[in-house]
């Protein structure tokens, strides 16, 4: 992936820009050494590295205020990074950037149960938002696989979802208000602790805007009731096709579950040897849960099972206790870590009508055995949410670049049948090259000319989403106006 040439003028001010910093934060909150700043070189997308030229950790909105001011002043690019989960180079750095990190900014700032809200700083943990409220039976909806790790800021940045999206949508349905700052330093409230805000709806275009338009540093969340209880059914099947067809099914009787997933022969392998879940030897493993009283999962999953039955399942086991459930979804949500200790892989983030389940999936492994590379998948079915792991050996010569090509393949299929580039991971600089394919240049210039009112001067997460032969020309012509 080409990124722009770090500019030497600011490379040249880095002394100053240091010092600067330095007198609005503690000194332990710049970091500019270069042993220090290879922590900050990537995100999950460990492919691309780049140590940035600073980093910085606020701790508060104000400190990002001053930072950012002070960046705006030196015409410095600043990259905003959460927990650095990014699987799609959302928080990659340039040479000449001041990378901004969250994570010193985890504090709950309020808690309203009567009104089902919660107010955060944005780099608290997602999955620490459901504990901050869980002993009151209330839970935090959107659940991402690095639930355990990811910001709430990159939640937001990248509008993620989780297995139970399903029923409960993405971040963009849970988010009710954000304190974003400007990159020149102006603090602007977005939403508030209330279903719907007048006027334009700024808070729908800030969730997923991945960084482009400001520093989101809190955020008023909606918190949820925890149903009265959640069991989830296991099916086996001997084709792919077949559970792409099953899921399909599923959705077209009317039956909402809390989440489908989908994992296929080379993730349930590798899964359960590292998480030792007890699944069983197939092609295709579904995970269905629902949620309710009793007598409703009874007759939620009664329907689902004779769907199932249709489509002659190799096994079907509905789990009867709470910690055989715990199991179920342990091997689903270790999967990404455990295809990381067996090799090398890229993991794209595509999303398709449901109905195109089959044909997409036959396609990929089509294509997977054009490239001669393996392709493991495992998704969020329900809502078409694909996330085909490519794998591939990062010490081979030319290996990672048959790995990105094989990825334009799928994430364009993605889009030919109807579906688009990403679903919660975002466009960063792993589909940035990709979105003429989604796009036309007229619709490009549009959304590029939303990020010409809210930073004028291009600074904030440079080279990322938009292709730079679109980009660049603006981003040169606002550093000429300067």
């Amino acid at each position: 992936m080409e990124m722009p040439a770090p500019d030497a003028r600011i490379l040249a001010r880095k002394s100053r820009v240091v010092e600067r910093l330095q007198q609005v934060l503690p000194h332990n909150a710049v970091i500019h050494e270069l042993s220090e700043t290879r922590a900050y070189e990537c995100d999950a997308l460990t492919a691309y590295r780049c140590a940035p030229m600073v980093a910085v950790l606020p701790a508060n909105t104000q400190e990002v205020s001053e930072v950012l001011r002070i960046c705006h002043q030196e015409g410095v690019p600043v990259v905003p990074r959460g927990s650095g989960t990014s699987l799609a180079g959302g928080a990659l750095p340039t040479a000449d950037c001041v990378i901004l990190g969250v994570a010193r900014m985890n504090a709950v700032l309020q808690t309203d149960y009567d009104n089902r809200i919660i107010r955060v700083q944005a780099g608290r943990t997602n999955l620490s938002v459901t504990g901050a409220v869980q002993a009151e039976d209330f839970f935090y909806a959107p659940d991402p696989s690095s639930q355990l790790a990811c910001a709430i800021a990159g939640n937001i940045a990248m509008n993620s979802g989780g297995a139970h999206c399903l029923k409960y949508g993405v971040t963009t349905n849970n988010l009710l208000g954000v304190t974003m700052v400007m990159m020149d330093g102006s603090v602007v409230e977005i939403g508030g602790a209330h279903l719907d805000a007048g006027g334009l709806d700024l808070l729908g275009l800030i969730c997923g805007s991945e960084g482009q338009l400001g520093v989101v540093t809190e955020a008023t969340l909606r918190i949820l009731r925890k149903p009265e209880g959640a069991r989830p059914v296991l099916m086996g099947f001997d084709d792919t096709e077949v559970a792409g067809a099953c899921v399909s099914d599923i959705i077209r009787a009317g039956v909402l579950p809390v989440a489908i997933e989908f994992m296929d022969r080379l993730c349930i392998r590798t899964s359960d040897t590292f998480a030792n879940a007890g699944y069983p030897d197939c092609e295709a493993l579904l995970i269905v849960e629902v949620e309710g009283s009793e007598a409703e999962i009874d007759a939620q999953l009664a329907r689902i099972i004779e769907i199932a039955r249709r489509h002659n399942p190799v096994e079907l086991r509905e789990s009867k206790s709470p910690e055989e459930s715990a199991k179920i979804w342990l091997g689903r949500k270790s999967a990404f870590g455990a295809i990381g200790q067996i090799n090398d892989y890229m993991c794209l983030d595509g999303t398709i009508p449901v109905s195109e389940l089959p044909l997409v999936l036959r396609r990929i492994g089509e294509l997977g055995r054009e490239y001669g590379l393996d392709v493991g998948n495992v998704f969020h079915a329900g809502d078409g949410n694909m996330h085909p792991l490519i794998l591939f050996d990062a010490n081979k010569s030319g290996d990672l670049e048959k790995c990105e090509a094989l990825g334009a393949e799928i994430l364009k299929l993605c889009v030919d049948v109807g579906g688009c580039l990403t679903g919660e991971h975002g466009v960063g600089i792993e589909k940035r090259d990709l979105m003429w394919h989604q796009f036309s240049r007229p619709d490009l210039e549009a959304q590029m000319a939303v990020k010409d009112v809210f930073d004028p001067a291009w600074l904030l997460n440079p080279a990322k989403v938009f292709p730079l032969e679109a980009s660049q020309p603006r981003r040169q012509a606002a550093v000429a106006a300067q």
